[in-house]
């Protein structure tokens, strides 16, 4: 299975970040997560990406806020999908982080989640993955299924509050 590079631009993204880590871990998905900084380390972003598809990553996943640059970042240093997650970390509440984020340029794209959505993020690049693997498949299919009986299950107990 193609592992998962999660890349944060400082490491007080981690909490905005931490409901990606969970969902990778609950669907065994293997994954790298690391701390480099599209303006203050950029050698390193770029060395990541880089090297990414060699060293068996299938998705990249970057998180960060303000000037958010850092998926951009990623993305013009390799042809591996990359998904960015705005974060909520200034006084524009993260409008200005989504808009860095995804405002690319033709032929660089970034696939954007909402702001501090990381387990969207998770979920799209599981989906990503799955396309290769079938047992990863059959678990996103099962989760699916698993929601869906849960907002029936919702529902069943509103009708009974409202009798």
């Amino acid at each position: 299975m193609k592992k998962v590079g999660l890349v944060m631009g400082s490491i007080s993204d981690l909490g905005a970040v931490q409901p990606a880590i969970d969902l990778l871990k609950e669907l065994e998905i293997p994954f790298e997560a690391h701390v480099y900084s599209a303006h203050r380390s950029p050698a390193e972003a770029a060395a990541f990406a880089k090297g990414a598809r060699e060293n068996g990553f299938g998705v990249l996943i970057a998180a960060a806020g303000k000037a958010a640059h850092l998926a951009g970042a990623l993305a013009a240093q390799t042809t591996l999908p990359v998904i960015g997650i705005p974060v909520k970390s200034s006084t524009l509440d993260g409008l200005d982080a989504l808009l860095s984020t995804v405002q690319m340029p033709s032929g660089l794209p970034v696939a954007t989640v909402a702001i501090d959505g990381s387990y969207n993020a998770a979920m799209l690049a599981a989906q990503i993955i799955s396309l290769s693997d079938a047992q990863l498949a059959d678990k996103l299919d099962k989760q699916r299924a698993s929601m869906h009986d849960s907002v029936l299950e919702k529902d069943a107990e509103l009708q009974k509050k409202l009798q």
